[in-house]
């Protein structure tokens, strides 16, 4: 899910850039239909635009801001396909998902969408091209950036057990999968097997240290009775001897 959120805030980082850019974008869609002679009508898809940008476009200027909505709507596809894998899919996450599809497709028609607010891409409009031009090819990114915003909220309210990810799952459950094998089984009873060895390895260890210190303590005592022994002998009264 964070690779999800981290794409989705790269694409709204574009988006902006691109944003500040409308009335460059509006003025390259006006000079490519001009040169298609495709001024009748709305531009209702994104083959439109990629055939304009492909066929038709005579300047730098309005092949970068072509290729940048273009490259836009492609990340918002990959982004689609990522959060089919992050999450497996409930009713309302697939409807939603296959909205976003259907919008991102190039041959579907979108010039009647409009963003709402609190998007005012078709406020940037004139009436005309609002309604007869440019306010579905203006409106598609945001709204579906709203769609995916709205499926990522969707899902982070879900209880965790029904994510996965791409690799098949976490470390813990792995794990927990290892254990339940039978060769995992054989690795945790080995492992007890040697635990137990060990305890009892250290258990006689300090038996042996004990015992030894019970001889040593038994050896001095005798040194000291020995000494005491030596020491006794007839007495003599102190003066001169014969």
């Amino acid at each position: 899910m964070n690779e999800v959120k981290e794409a989705l805030r790269t694409i709204e980082q574009t988006y902006k850039l691109f944003l500040q850019q409308q009335f460059t974008f509006i003025g390259a869609l006006q000079h490519t239909r001009e040169n298609a002679h495709d001024t009748i009508g709305a531009v209702a898809s994104i083959g439109q635009v990629q055939s304009y940008m492909d066929y038709h476009c005579n300047n730098s200027t309005d092949r970068r801001i072509l290729h940048m909505f273009l490259n836009i709507c492609s990340e918002l596809s990959k982004l689609c396909q990522k959060l089919e894998s992050v999450y497996s899919g409930s009713n309302t996450t697939n409807g939603i998902l296959e909205r976003c599809k259907l919008l991102l497709s190039h041959s579907n028609d979108l010039s009647t969408i409009r963003a709402k607010y609190p998007h005012d891409v078709v406020n940037h409009l004139s009436c005309d091209e609002a309604k007869n031009r440019y306010g579905g090819v203006v409106s598609l990114i945001p709204v579906v950036l709203d769609s995916i915003k709205e499926w990522v909220a969707h899902v982070e309210k879900l209880p965790r057990h029904r994510m996965h990810n791409a690799s098949g799952g976490s470390g813990t459950s792995q794990r927990r999968a290892l254990q339940d094998s039978p060769a995992g089984a054989a690795i945790s009873q080995t492992s007890r097997s040697g635990h137990r060895e060990a305890q009892a390895l250290a258990s006689n260890k300090a038996n042996m240290k004990v015992q030894g210190g019970k001889h040593d303590w038994k050896k001095h005592l005798n040194d000291i009775e020995n000494h005491r022994g030596q020491l006794k002998g007839p007495w003599k009264p102190p003066g001169r001897h014969a």
